[in-house]
């Protein structure tokens, strides 16, 4: 079940912590639904100083199989929760792995 990422709040890290995620997206310059290989989310850093040290980053690249554009992909994690960015894109939705 693809959930579509909520621009305001990040997804619930206790549902996504050390799991695996695939992405879905619509490419900017083609209009290509874009659909990535699992990506791991990173738990946040404990050992941090303060909450805004532990937030934790996964940036990866992936080409549009429509027009080869590269996209940037970023999965970031905090205490707060998780938020998935992918360059140029306005609406992204993931699907955790089973």
């Amino acid at each position: 079940m693809w959930i579509q990422q909520n621009s305001s709040s990040p997804a619930p890290l206790a549902d996504l912590q050390g799991r695996a995620v695939g992405l879905k997206f619509e490419c900017t310059q083609c209009n290509t639904e874009v659909f990535t290989d699992l990506i791991g989310v990173p738990a946040p850093n404990d050992q941090a100083d303060s909450p805004e040290h532990a937030e934790n980053h996964e940036i990866e690249e992936i080409k549009c199989p429509g027009c080869e554009m590269t996209h940037t992909l970023e999965v970031d994690s905090s205490f707060d929760g998780v938020t998935f960015k992918v360059s140029d894109a306005k609406e992204v939705s993931y699907q955790v792995a089973e």
